[in-house]
């Protein structure tokens, strides 16, 4: 471990440098929290397609998904293909988004909540992503701290609290300006280093992909799908549709047509990287077979890989993209639960709160849920786990009633409520018994919130006194 030169690291520190400086020189944008959450609704195409890629291809896409199949093999492609799916649906209902997000001053699904069902509906599905968002940033300091062990031979523990000082510096700098535009630097990093530069060296040096096939064991390359697997794979598809963080990129396009193109554009390139991810899990399971006895986790895979393969300088620039894809992922996801926090439960609560209050209160916010994600991590430190925990009972409860605020005239407040409720307990209570007949919770949970949901909308719809609806 820590076979890195000093040229590495002074590129690696090089880069970490500069992602603060962005953040830094980005702090005179932000003057009202519309800038902070949303950078005043003025994303370009160009700057979502880099930044829903960035986010995408996270530390649990990259270093999770990457142990998953260095672990199991093949089967690991099934947890990416419902979650570019997923995205692929989301793309089409993003321009929709953005204009309900002008036209109503919406800029968040607990807004787009109390639009058409009360006060009640916005702080549940708040609570719910608050939770679920700020778990996520735990599975990113995780997958971060991991790196971050590797290249220095530091403790985990070390690890975790110098990536927790990094994904909080610049985002509490300059809020979504500072997360997409550090985003755009680590879409051509990681693009350059981690998706091209590596897998091609890992080809060279396997003798080809042919080679490469021949090699694998036959039990690598079989869909071996256990229940568990199952559900991980229902629980990505779910979490597409109330995925906060893309619904946060749209509201923040400049016109409906970048939110399309860009969500499109990105979920394509990601669609790219999943078939470069086997290439790299692969070949690190032929080249370092002992990689549990040497670092004491599958989800070493692909940085391992990086060290044994790469020359000085390169190694560097693969290690800074490597990180470029797991803080891409962090700061979205931490700023999310912070928009959540400060956004949707305290300013509501707070009539008075002056912008430059709410700015204040975001920044410590920002803090506070880091140092809270931070614990998250010291406590589960296998990255996809962790993401999946976090995403299975927010899939549950959110997944469909969000659809329905956005599409369903005749859902109630009632029904939205209900579904919500009913989806979250009963995922819980499904995982406290332990998936009984090994059904997901996620499918338990989504079945009822979904059945709940249909039932009593149905039952207290009235003609006469529909719902808001975002025409």
């Amino acid at each position: 471990m820590g076979n890195l030169s000093s040229i590495d690291y002074i590129i690696i520190m090089l880069y970490m440098s500069g992602m603060l400086v962005i953040g830094y020189a980005l702090k005179g944008k932000i003057n009202d929290s519309d800038d902070f959450y949303i950078a005043g609704r003025s994303l370009n195409f160009f700057v979502i397609a880099a930044t829903v890629c960035a986010s995408i291809i996270g530390g649990s896409a990259l270093i999770g998904r990457g142990g998953v199949m260095y672990d199991r093999g093949i089967i690991g492609v099934m947890l990416a293909i419902p979650y570019l799916l997923g995205m692929y649906f989301f793309s089409f209902i993003s321009g929709r988004i953005q204009k309900i997000g002008v036209r109503y001053n919406i800029s968040s699904i607990p807004d787009l909540m109390e639009f058409r069902f009360g006060k009640a509906a916005r702080y549940l599905t708040s609570g719910l992503i608050g939770f679920t968002m700020m778990a996520t940033v735990g599975s990113q300091i995780t997958a971060l701290a991991t790196v971050i062990k590797i290249t220095g031979g530091f403790s985990y523990e070390f690890a975790a609290w110098f990536s927790f000082l990094i994904i909080i510096s610049y985002t509490v700098f300059s809020g979504f300006y500072g997360v997409v535009y550090t985003d755009v630097a680590q879409f051509f990093v990681l693009l350059a280093t981690v998706y091209f530069i590596l897998p091609i060296k890992v080809v060279k040096h396997l003798g080809g992909i042919g080679e490469m096939i021949r090699a694998m064991p036959s039990r690598m390359l079989t869909f071996n799908f256990t229940p568990e697997i199952i559900g991980w794979i229902f629980t990505s598809l779910i979490f597409t549709f109330a995925g906060a963080e893309m619904w946060q990129r749209s509201f923040a396009s400049k016109s409906p047509q970048a939110a399309t193109r860009g969500m499109l554009i990105g979920t394509t390139i990601y669609g790219i990287t999943i078939l470069v991810t086997v290439i790299l899990s692969f070949g690190s399971y032929l080249l370092i077979p002992d990689i549990m006895q040497t670092y004491g986790s599958a989800d070493a895979a692909i940085p391992a890989l990086a060290i044994k393969i790469l020359p000085t300088g390169v190694l560097g620039l693969a290690f800074a993209g490597i990180i470029a894809v797991i803080m891409s992922t962090a700061d979205t996801y931490l700023l999310m639960s912070v928009q959540t926090v400060v956004g949707d439960i305290i300013k509501p609560l707070k009539k008075n709160l002056t912008p430059s209050k709410e700015i204040l209160y975001s920044r410590i916010g920002t803090g506070i849920i880091g140092i809270l994600a931070l614990v998250i991590s010291l406590y589960n430190r296998q990255v996809y786990r962790a993401l999946m925990f976090a995403w299975t009972f927010y899939a549950a409860s959110v997944g469909m009633p969000a659809i329905a605020a956005l599409y369903w005239k005749k859902a109630t407040s009632a029904g939205i409520i209900g579904g919500m409720i009913a989806g979250f307990s009963s995922s819980i209570l499904w995982s406290m018994l332990g998936a009984p007949f090994e059904i997901s919770p996620a499918i338990v949970g989504s079945v009822l919130c979904f059945a709940t949901l249909f039932i009593l909308s149905r039952l207290t719809y009235k003609a006469d006194q529909p719902s808001p609806f975002p025409s």
